[in-house]
């Protein structure tokens, strides 16, 4: 696991002292070594954090063996050694390291671009060719691995953080679009970024970028992915995913450092550390994090779990100030506006788990590629006909009663059928329905953002032309994977574990598993009413059922609870009215009145109240 930059230039607009400068500002995700390659129209910079052959020998920018390419990689291939094995049969390859970088260069030189395609793994690769002087940039299937990059004329630049791109570009534009995917999403998705002109590469594509011109490829799509067969024999589908599963984490512990498991008690973790502890020959280290309330607290599950299994377990009770004391990190972190607060908890847990480990895995993508959200039932809801004819009564009916059902009013709400599954994720977190940002947004911004949610449409209609018709919760948990978990989930565990120089590997997220479930039948998935039906049946064959009889909970904080009292500072500091006309982002009314009713009890108002807070954060730092 890596950090990566790099600066094309026809100009050569660059020095050696440029590149070392960005390469400087990720040593958090590579503390073991550095280095620079300068020659001719490239400049590349490399971090590493040594997983695969400690030694020197492995060290980036890497050349290969003929001297044609050089490369800059962040990431792991895990089947590096059966594609070194190809290579060294077919093509009689003596390899001078034990790395997986230097597999991969090689399956470039002899393979081109289709080498992509055996990659079994997580990376962000970039690979310059001297001869032809073109520069080829390749991000994961499904994203696992970041990769930003700013063109400016015919002058490209690339880093695995903004911040990389920052320390020589100080003259970086807010993106208003960015401003209202964030509040509407709580995140900010590709290919956009917060900045003007400073993209993210997208999952499953590549650039290549030759003399200032930049093309874009998509090599793999879950879109793609889906057939117009399904399997709808349950037995063929619990044997098909515990097997693949066993195979990806059987691959993803192979590392010649230390290794562990986050387990928060739940379902996806697990059943990870079910399938590891019944692989591995010594006991598996798992890590927890719990918080003091107990209402938040999962801590005892994973402890129970833990036990079961007999793994080295470690927990972590965390305190309202020692979660605190992360608050200003937050934005270093994530060098973006990013709302997901179980950030906070991801930053501690991987500050745990680096003391004793250099590699973690953890259980992202199960909740996405088999029905456990319940989002999944709203999409439902929605979906019927009645409710589709009768939203609106409905809404008004909701919005005007004194229950718990007050906030589903919002579900109900929704300003496009074809938004319906963005929607739905951004009123299942609580945030800003695109018909409040109309109200929300200063008049300024309104103007410049010119419906920035528009390529959310895009994807809508891309799923409408599959060959095989999904059902609404297929749709929803489709959006899902390509943006809520893809922009969050696993933006948060990236950044929050790099940032104390820990590798994070996700088991579930391996491109053959995705291919697999993307194409099980709704009905296996979503059985009886009980949601992740097939992993569950597979957990229990390891640890009995009673182990799981709660309600699901998220990797949350008491945040509603504590802006209210210890963290009230944040509202008085951040949603100040002469920072918010500083800023002009948002109407002061707006926000006053949002503060108003939340201080008076509106609860469910903590995440739009934070969401705003974040944001001014954010813009108070440039």
């Amino acid at each position: 696991m890596c950090g990566i930059v790099g600066i094309y230039s026809i100009e050569q607009v660059f020095s050696e002292e440029k590149i070392k400068l960005m390469t400087s500002t990720l040593i958090h995700r590579g503390p073991d070594a550095g280095g620079v390659y300068v020659e001719g129209n490239i400049a590349l910079g490399h971090r590493r954090l040594s997983i695969l052959d400690l030694s020197n020998n492995a060290n980036q920018p890497m050349v290969s063996h003929n001297g044609r390419y050089v490369m800059v990689y962040n990431g792991e291939v895990y089947n590096y050694r059966d594609i070194a094995a190809e290579l060294k049969q077919i093509h009689q390859i003596d390899f001078k390291t034990s790395s997986d970088s230097e597999v991969i260069l090689e399956a470039f030189s002899h393979y081109g671009m289709s080498f992509v395609e055996k990659l079994n793994g997580m990376f962000a690769i970039a690979i310059y060719d001297k001869q032809l002087q073109e520069l080829f940039l390749i991000r994961d299937r499904i994203g696992i691995k970041p990769l930003y990059y700013f063109k400016q004329g015919n002058d490209v630049m690339f880093a695995s953080e903004i911040k990389a791109i920052k320390a020589v570009n100080t003259q970086l534009k807010i993106n208003p679009q960015a401003i209202q995917l964030f509040l509407y999403l709580g995140f900010i998705p590709a290919p956009i970024s917060i900045y003007e002109n400073l993209y993210k590469l997208e999952s499953g594509h590549y650039l290549k970028i030759t003399k200032g011109r930049v093309e874009k490829i998509k090599y793999w799509s879950t879109i793609d992915a889906v057939s117009d067969k399904i399997i709808t024999n349950e037995k063929e589908a619990l044997v098909k995913i515990s097997d693949l599963l066993s195979s990806s984490i059987q691959y993803q512990l192979k590392s010649d450092v230390p290794f562990g498991i986050f387990l928060s008690g739940g379902i996806d973790s697990s059943l990870i550390t079910a399938q590891a502890s019944s692989i591995s020959s010594v006991p598996i280290n798992t890590f927890s994090i719990g918080f003091k309330e107990n209402r938040y607290n999962e801590s005892i599950y994973a402890k129970k779990v833990a036990n079961y299994f007999k793994t080295n377990h470690t927990e972590f009770i965390v305190s309202q100030q020692e979660t605190l004391e992360q608050i200003d990190e937050l934005i270093n972190v994530y060098d973006e506006p990013f709302a997901d607060s179980s950030a906070f908890p991801t930053l501690l847990v991987s500050k745990l788990a680096k003391s004793n480990v250099t590699v973690c895995l953890s259980g992202e993508g199960g909740d996405e590629l088999f029905l456990g959200y319940g989002s999944y039932k709203w999409a439902q809801r929605l979906n019927n006909p009645l409710v589709q004819t009768f939203r609106k009564p409905i809404s008004l009916f909701l919005s005007s009663s004194n229950t718990k059902y007050k906030r589903h009013s919002n579900y109900f709400n929704y300003a496009n059928k074809k938004l319906i599954p963005s929607h739905i994720l951004s009123q299942e977190q609580d945030y800003f329905s695109i018909l409040e940002l109309n109200n929300l947004m200063s008049d300024d911004i309104n103007q410049k953002a010119k419906d920035g949610v528009n390529f959310l449409y895009d994807f809508n209609e891309k799923m409408d032309i599959l060959d095989r018709k999904l059902n609404p919760m297929e749709r929803q948990a489709f959006f899902d994977l390509n943006y809520y978990l893809q922009e969050d989930l696993l933006t948060k565990v990236d950044r929050a574990s790099m940032y104390y120089s820990l590798e994070t590997r996700v088991p579930y997220l391996d491109h053959r598993l995705i291919e697999l479930a993307l194409n099980i039948s709704p009905n296996l998935k979503y059985k009886h009413g009980e949601s992740k039906y097939l992993l569950k049946e597979i957990l229990y064959q390891y640890i009995p059922k009673s182990y799981f009889d709660r309600p699901k909970q998220g990797f949350a904080i008491p945040l509603s609870i504590w802006l209210k009292n210890d963290w009230k500072f944040l509202i008085d500091k951040y949603l100040d009215d002469k920072i918010i006309m500083k800023h002009n982002v948002v109407k002061v009314e707006y926000c006053n009145d949002l503060v108003n009713r939340y201080l008076k009890g509106e609860n469910s108002l903590y995440n739009r109240i934070w969401l705003l807070i974040v944001l001014h954060k954010f813009l108070e730092k440039q």
